[in-house]
């Protein structure tokens, strides 16, 4: 029962932060899907059997694309264009159209696909689809897409397995696949288990560079996902998938996202027999996100380099209609992440994302921030569970290296009670190399680890070095205990910076998420919404404090004892809420609980000065709990010294307004 009590307090708290908290933007709508059996398997990359050649009809330009190739490699394109020519296709779509039978590989020759066909008006049955309407397109059901397949497509495969689509080029940007702003995907591949993406370039979407749906079994290798207003590769809902040596910039979202991810480790503790997705040897650079991942769950991100966007990588529970939430069980291992601290913001200022998408200048490295992303952080970690981070190279994020927060289900449409609390739970940092590149250079980041002090079973392996808040991290490998809900000022600021929206050009007060921050080592102090509630706090404490004071007639050593050690106390918790100053926390807490112990005789009745005497009790734990130890509770010390200081604000108030009434009320 008195487990059930805590959590309807937290409940209670959480609904009141987040009744401002804005509806969730960015992640991306889809129909609702089912992630397959699980039978599957990743497919091998074939070199012989059937096949369909795809080429233009410019020799002149073709000759041209291949002049500079090996000899061995321009006599195979040679051989193929003239195969082609004679019985092949010069649309991508065409080819995909007359696959007969799985196993089919489709060979494309150098060349810029723009699939004119695609593009046509397609017959008035797809102009009138009855269908919901999302973010600005419409979510069709499996059949519609099929029937419809360039409502929303520049190339559609829809059910054809063991399919294989292959560039004959030097490198991806030999064949380019170009929907030129006119298309929600680039090409998309629905329920196509087996499907295998070779050395291709896709680019310039309304959404998604190559975009893979309920597949048990991808490949997307080599291929390069560019200029996408929000992702340049994204999986679905899928299993037995492989990003390789793929390559994302330019894109208003994440580069890569393998999301909705086949949840096959649910039920399991930290044993993890196979994971469903795998992301290895690729490079995403200049987005807003490297990496993404609602409901990312079981995936195994390893040998990759995620820099110079605005967040290296992110996890989330965040947004409503994702199978697989909370997410969970994704490893990160031996990855580069680093210098991300692109601030793409700017452009939303100033009204270049406003223009047409043609006059944005996205091609000259405009990038048009589809959600909201601290300028300046390596990995976040927003709700989730059972996640490890080992061997990584974290450094030059100029506000934080890791991150990790709770999501309460409200925020994904998930009411239940138990929903609210089940993030962030049981994740582990590990060897993690902070603020120090591969070969040696220190390039510190901000902060180096920072969580918001909510849920159980986490830890953390620091080095003397780390910088990290809270001061007192779990250390591995015992972890630390339940906690219901993170520290107030973090779901104040939480809330608050939630509320970015790129269409309405929309920067919410009080956030310091969309601004470069400093860098690490240079002067300079950045202040958000967190300063509020400590400013308050400072003002109304030394006010009452002086009211006191001057209610007893005279200022003895105790009395100027506990007015400058609240004040000060205060003093620092201000400071504190600075970023840069965050560890003034502990000490300041310290001390404000010692000038309410001070503060005791200054109260004019005895129930209050039990109160008052409780408040420097609890402050001195808040204290400990957040420099030294935690302190095995389920709401962190802090929350109650702040509902205590409402009720000792209002009590003492009344109290002296009372007292200047009738002395003998007051008495």
């Amino acid at each position: 029962m008195r487990r059930r009590g805590f959590r309807l307090v937290f409940v209670v708290v959480t609904a009141a932060a987040l009744a401002l908290w804005p509806g969730a933007t960015g992640a991306h709508h889809e129909r609702p899907t089912h992630a397959p059996d699980g039978t599957g398997s990743v497919p091998a990359y074939r070199s012989s059997g059937p096949h369909l050649v795809v080429c233009k009809d410019d020799l002149a330009d073709f000759s041209n694309r291949i002049a500079t190739f090996p000899t061995q490699l321009k006599d195979l394109n040679i051989d193929l264009y003239a195969q082609c020519i004679d019985s092949g296709y010069r649309h991508l779509q065409a080819a995909v159209d007359h696959v007969t039978s799985p196993g089919t590989s489709i060979l494309v020759l150098p060349g810029v696909y723009q699939e004119e066909p695609s593009l046509a008006p397609e017959p008035d049955s797809c102009q009138h689809i009855d269908a919901p309407v999302k973010v600005g397109y419409q979510i069709l059901t499996y059949e519609q897409q099929k029937a419809c397949p360039h409502q929303q497509n520049l190339v559609g495969i829809f059910g054809i397995k063991d399919l294989q689509i292959e560039g004959t080029g030097a490198s991806p940007s030999d064949v380019i696949f170009d929907a030129q702003f006119q298309k929600l995907n680039v090409i998309r591949g629905d329920r196509t288990s087996g499907l295998y993406l070779r050395n291709f370039t896709a680019q310039r979407s309304t959404f998604n560079a190559v975009y893979v749906l309920e597949a048990d079994g991808f490949v997307v290798d080599r291929v390069v996902g560019r200029w996408n207003t929000e992702y340049g590769f994204l999986s679905f809902a899928s299993d037995h998938g492989l990003f390789t040596s793929c390559e994302a910039y330019g894109n208003g979202d994440a580069g890569v996202y393998p999301g909705g991810t086949s949840d096959i480790n649910r039920e399991r503790g930290a044993d993890v027999p196979r994971y469903a997705i795998e992301v290895t040897g690729c490079h995403s650079h200049d987005n807003t996100l490297g990496y993404s991942g609602t409901g990312g769950d079981s995936n195994w991100v390893h040998d990759n380099e995620f820099d110079h966007n605005t967040g290296g990588a992110s996890m989330d529970s965040l947004f409503p209609n994702h199978p697989g939430l909370p997410q969970n069980h994704a490893l990160f291992e031996r990855n580069l992440i680093h210098s991300n601290n692109a601030n793409y913001y700017k452009y939303v200022r100033d009204g270049t994302c406003a223009r047409p998408y043609l006059l944005r200048g996205i091609e000259k490295g405009v990038v048009c921030p589809a959600t909201f992303v601290p300028v300046g952080t390596g990995v976040l970690v927003i709700g989730g569970n059972y996640n490890v981070f080992r061997d990584n190279w974290v450094y030059d994020n100029w506000k934080i290296g890791f991150v990790q927060t709770w999501v309460p289900g409200l925020l994904r449409d998930d009411n239940r009670l138990s929903s609210q609390g089940e993030t962030s739970h049981y994740n582990r940092y590990l060897g993690n190399h902070m603020g120090t590149s591969a070969g040696g250079d220190r390039l510190p980041n901000g902060i180096d680890f920072f969580w918001d002090g909510e849920g159980t079973g986490n830890c953390w392996q620091t080095a003397a070095t780390d910088v990290v808040q809270p001061l007192a991290l779990p250390a591995c490998p015992a972890g630390g205990q339940h906690r219901f809900i993170s520290d107030p000022n973090t779901v104040v600021l939480f809330a608050d910076c939630s509320g970015y929206d790129l269409a309405k050009r929309a920067f919410p007060a009080g956030c310091d998420w969309f601004d470069a921050p400093p860098r690490p080592g240079s002067v300079g102090v950045s202040a958000n919404i967190e300063i509020v509630a400590p400013a308050i706090q400072l003002i109304a404490l030394l006010l009452l404090c002086v009211l006191l004071v001057r209610r007893t007639g005279r200022l003895g050593p105790l009395s100027l004892a506990a007015l400058v050690l609240v004040g000060l106390g205060s003093v620092l918790l201000v400071a504190a809420s600075l970023n840069q100053l965050y560890y003034l926390a502990a000490p300041g807490a310290a001390v404000l609980g010692i000038g309410w112990l001070a503060a005791v005789r200054l109260v004019p009745t005895e129930r209050l000065a039990v109160l008052t005497l409780l408040l420097g009790v609890v402050a001195l734990l808040e204290a400990v709990d957040s420099g030294v130890v935690l302190i095995p509770s389920p709401i962190g010390p802090v929350w109650i010294r702040v509902m205590l200081e409402v009720v000792w604000v209002g009590w003492t108030a009344v109290v002296l307004v009372r007292s200047q009434r009738s002395p003998r009320t007051a008495a």
